[in-house]
């Protein structure tokens, strides 16, 4: 359950104090090119942004929509994540000014926001009644409010995570699955649907290299097991009792259950093995729901959606936004206001419901969506949970003792894309049989160790 609206200071300072170093050595030296520059007049933007279907279909509506009714012109530059992170922290860190608007997450927000890299969004907000702040989903908002308590990002669209399943598999197999599963009760699940029909496997889960790609549905599988990378003092954990038998039950459940070629799964590969009918189950976010909902999808209909599985924990959802920021240095921040209200605000929902679907709606930011009968006639049967599951989440308190740092799949430190991804090259090693859990965790806690004692110093 959410708890409150802004992080402990002291958690979140222990987190940027050192972020902000980390951040600026890794990036300050680097350059951005491309474009189109930032320096025209105030009827142009610059908009560098990750190339996920719902920013795709941005960009093909602005131009007969946005720049028709304001006269503005977005100039976009889109980028497959890795590559637009680099980007964003290139241009950003150096203050630039090439792109106004950028792409970032909740990951990205409170560094980039105590750095003084980001325009505080406030007045626009205060001035922008039909923008309707309060509509966005509380867990969202206090994601991208910084310590300041000013807001410094919007989002286009949210997502937790939670269970999603063949419902017709199962009912042809006698099978119930509870509305708050646990991974146990997953785990033998999994095991009587393996087979179910000619080549399906029971459970499709991440286990491609990369912190957000396998490490982010695990680490939520060891918050709920009773693990956790730091402890509250920064004493890492990776190695630990709950850490491993988490990791050894993720590991062991794709390995003897799971999709082939799963050490290099992610969410892509998932997605594809779920709407082939390759595989019962599909634990991963829930903006995966929408897709398989989709028109054009050969299981539409035949799914069912459950909470993320649970062990020790009440929940055990993650939280995650892609969100629109603007540039501090950006001489355009009134144009660029007038685009992010216009993307993340209520009637862009409407003209992508009316022109594309309601299976394509940005969804997972405001309590509006979930009361629109349109998207609840395309969205029925996951709207609600995926509804609950985002409510639900807690980045303050997701495990079983206090963390020193915010978030649920990921460490709220700059560290953590570098630690994440080099745990998780371990990890998959292990899913692919080239060593074992142990073996990958004791080399993943020497990672670890090391962020620690910077935090601990």
């Amino acid at each position: 359950m959410w708890k409150g609206k802004t992080m402990t200071s002291n958690r979140r300072k222990a987190a940027v104090a050192a972020g902000a170093i980390a951040v600026l050595a890794a990036t300050a030296a680097c350059s951005g090119a491309g474009g189109g520059g930032a320096a025209g007049d105030s009827q142009s933007i610059n908009v560098l942004m990750v190339n996920n279907p719902q920013m795709q279909d941005l960009q093909k509506l602005t131009a007969d929509n946005f720049t028709k009714s304001t006269g503005i012109t977005v100039n976009f530059t889109v980028l497959p994540e890795n590559d637009v992170r680099d980007k964003i922290s290139q241009d950003f860190s150096s203050q630039a000014g090439q792109y106004d608007v950028a792409t970032i997450s909740n990951y990205e927000t409170p560094f980039f926001a105590k750095n003084g890299w980001l325009t505080p969004l406030d007045d626009y907000i205060a001035g922008d009644a039909a923008f309707d702040q309060q509509d966005v989903l509380e867990p969202i908002r206090t994601a991208l409010t910084a310590e300041d308590g000013k807001v410094y990002a919007e989002p286009f669209y949210g997502e937790a995570s939670m269970l999603m399943y063949r419902k017709d598999v199962f009912e042809a197999k006698g099978l119930t699955m509870p509305e708050k599963p646990t991974w146990q009760q997953v785990a033998e699940l999994a095991a009587q649907t393996d087979g179910a029909e000619p080549g399906m496997k029971g459970i499709c889960l991440r286990g491609q290299p990369g912190w957000g790609q396998v490490m982010a549905p695990l680490t939520t599988v060891v918050n709920t097991f009773g693990g956790t990378w730091f402890t509250q003092d920064w004493q890492a954990q990776v190695n630990g009792a709950e850490f491993t038998e988490a990791t050894k039950f993720y590991v062991d459940l794709v390995r003897n259950h799971g999709e082939a070629g799963a050490a290099q799964a992610g969410f892509a590969e998932c997605l594809n093995n779920m709407t082939q009918g390759k595989v019962a189950m599909w634990y991963d976010a829930t903006s995966a729901a929408g897709l398989l909902e989709a028109d054009d999808s050969p299981v539409k209909g035949k799914l069912g959606f459950a909470q993320a599985p649970v062990v020790k924990t009440e929940s055990s959802q993650w939280l995650y936004t892609w969100a629109f920021g603007v540039q501090k240095a950006s001489k355009k921040a009134d144009s660029a206001w007038k685009f992010i209200s216009w993307a993340s605000g209520k009637d862009y929902e409407q003209l992508v419901g009316s022109q594309l679907g309601w299976s394509k709606v940005p969804d997972g930011k405001r309590s509006s969506t979930y009361q629109r009968p349109e998207y609840l006639a395309s969205g029925g049967t996951f709207a609600k949970q995926a509804e609950t599951a985002i409510k639900g989440a807690n980045p303050d308190d997701p495990g079983v003792q206090p963390r020193p740092a915010p978030g649920i799949q990921f460490v709220g430190i700059p560290e953590f894309t570098d630690l994440g991804t080099k745990v998780s090259q371990q990890i998959s090693e292990a899913i692919a049989g080239g060593k074992t859990v142990e073996e990958a965790l004791a080399a993943g806690q020497q990672e670890a160790e090391k962020v620690a004692e910077k935090y601990r110093k």
